[in-house]
């Protein structure tokens, strides 16, 4: 699956930085289909490659706000051999409006 399609970066770019909005618009999820690890991310730096957002792996109190690479998502094989997906079903939403698990 391609993670990021041009619609996807015209969104990020629309958008721009989003470092000083206390409610963040969530651009696009990324999840690991057979296993721990959800990346929600906010802003995409693409001369870095770079994306920043909120990231949770167990779903407990190590989740965070960080930065994360494209090419690491890219990279990642998990079970079956099975990469990082992109959630096509999410709109891009403020932070506060997804359904969380543990925030």
């Amino acid at each position: 699956m391609k993670l990021l399609t041009k619609e996807i970066l015209e969104r990020f770019r629309k958008i721009g930085n989003q470092s000083e909005v206390e409610d963040p618009v969530v651009i696009c999820k990324f999840f690991n289909p057979t296993g721990a690890g959800t990346w929600y991310a906010t802003e995409f730096d693409e001369a870095e490659g770079i994306f920043f957002g909120y990231v949770s792996i167990f779903w407990d109190w190590n989740d965070e706000w960080g930065s994360f690479a494209l090419e690491e998502l890219e990279s990642f094989r998990g079970r079956f051999g099975l990469g990082i997906e992109r959630d096509r079903g999410l709109e891009p939403k403020k932070f506060s409006e997804l359904d969380l698990l543990y925030r």
